[in-house]
């Protein structure tokens, strides 16, 4: 069967929880786990048999590092890889049904659609053998997920029947508890979907024709009614009408909306790498650092032998490590030096960063409850009470610390020299 994927990557003006990091590169191409946060979606595509091409969808500008990732990524996956962007930010469906020429050409009898802005298996394959069995030919699959009662206000709740898997009710973020089954963000359609996108559309239009004054308003102060969101406006529609089923996985899942969120992901990944890229993890050698739990360690980074990393621990293009140094849960990205002796816990250490002798990086890990199976990760606001939420630690790109200070659940913007200790502050 000719399949085909599209990844939604957003634009700039998404993924501002990730900043200062998103300043520096476009957030799918933040590295977790060793490489950008997109390669994990585009690997898990091209194992699927019939994968004909990948789309990545969005409203970033051309950008010389996405075009870059995008020529070495169709080198290492022998698949078409193509950018397609946006004249504006469309929604989830409008996006896709702009494109829909495109993403049908070649004759694709289904099609993924992906959030970049979440980590997990995949199991692609496993949704389309269920797309099989399941209802008619021109059904639609949602990936789902179980999250704990409180946590499931806080994504798109899925009531299914409990025999045939179709989904009979569909809420975006309820006020009160609908389920406990949520949406991954992962999905496969065949082109049918198109009609029901277009009925959206029609009636928006028809909507604005009336009063111009509802509908989406776009960055110009004009009506849009191709702004289609797939949850809110096609979702809820086709619940209950025979469309719609969901797949529930039990392999892990999160979403990446914060900086803090990238290192659980990274765990989660580098966890998964014992099956799929052992090589991607570094083992105890003689003459090498001690390594603890996963870690990964890019060729090209300098590790000192007395070092001690892990777990949890990924390591960039270029970096040096000295003597004594201890790291752990973080994420150290290429052209960091982190000094003899330094200790760095719960950080993602930015580009170019320089972390002085015997100085302490420390941040709070926002991390999903251990003893609830079932817990996701929050996407906390960064300020509780008017007070910065205790958080990992961010180091912009270019940023200095010097020797023997503590910097502890702090965000430090990029191009800063430190001259002293900080705590609990955003250092602009």
């Amino acid at each position: 069967m000719p399949l085909k994927a599209v990844i939604l990557i957003g634009g700039p003006q998404k993924g501002t929880r990730f900043r200062p990091l998103s300043f520096e590169v476009p957030k799918p191409l933040f590295p977790v786990a060793g490489v950008p946060m997109v390669q994990h979606h585009i690997e898990a595509c091209a194992r699927v048999p019939g994968m004909k091409e990948i789309l990545l969808l969005g409203f970033y500008q051309p950008h010389e590092a996405l075009s870059r990732f995008l020529v070495a990524a169709q080198q290492e996956f022998r698949i078409p890889i193509r950018y397609l962007q946006e004249y504006a930010a469309l929604g989830t469906a409008g996006g896709i049904y702009h494109f829909r020429d495109q993403i049908l050409s070649g004759g694709a009898e289904a099609f993924f659609v992906l959030n970049a802005d979440v980590c997990s298996e995949f199991p692609l394959q496993e949704m389309l053998e269920f797309g099989q069995q399941h209802g008619d030919a021109h059904g639609f699959v949602i990936l789902g997920t179980t999250a704990n009662r409180t946590q499931a206000l806080n994504y798109g709740c899925i009531v299914a029947n409990a025999d045939t898997q179709e989904v009979q009710h569909y809420v975006e973020k309820p006020s009160t508890f609908v389920s406990e089954v949520i949406n991954c963000g992962v999905y496969l359609f065949t082109p049918a979907i198109f009609q029901h996108i277009g009925e959206v559309f029609q009636r928006q239009q028809q909507e604005l024709a009336l009063c111009p004054y509802l509908g989406e308003e776009s960055s110009n102060g004009w009506q849009r009614a191709e702004v289609i969101r797939l949850e809110q406006d096609v979702f809820t529609a086709l619940a209950g009408r025979g469309k719609l089923y969901v797949y529930k996985t039990d392999g892990f899942w999160s979403q990446i909306k914060s900086a803090g969120s990238a290192i659980y992901a990274s765990r989660l990944y580098l966890n998964q790498y014992s099956k799929t890229h052992p090589e991607r993890l570094a083992q105890n050698k003689p003459g090498g650092p001690v390594i603890r739990g996963n870690v990964y360690i890019h060729p090209t980074a300098s590790i000192d032998s007395t070092a001690v990393l892990g777990p949890n621990v990924s390591i960039g293009e270029g970096v040096t490590v000295g003597a004594g140094v201890r790291v752990r849960e973080s994420i150290v990205l290429h052209g960091a030096a982190l000094h003899d002796h330094t200790c760095v816990l719960n950080t993602i250490v930015g580009w170019d960063s320089t972390i002085g002798r015997w100085a302490r990086v420390e941040g709070t890990p926002s991390d999903p409850n251990p003893n609830d199976p079932y817990a996701k990760i929050d996407s906390e606001s960064l300020f509780r009470d008017g007070r910065l939420t205790p958080s990992i630690t961010i180091l912009g790109c270019s940023v200095t610390i010097p020797a023997e200070v503590v910097i502890l659940n702090s965000i430090v913007l990029p191009h800063k020299e430190l001259s002293r200790s900080c705590k609990n502050q955003i250092i602009l």
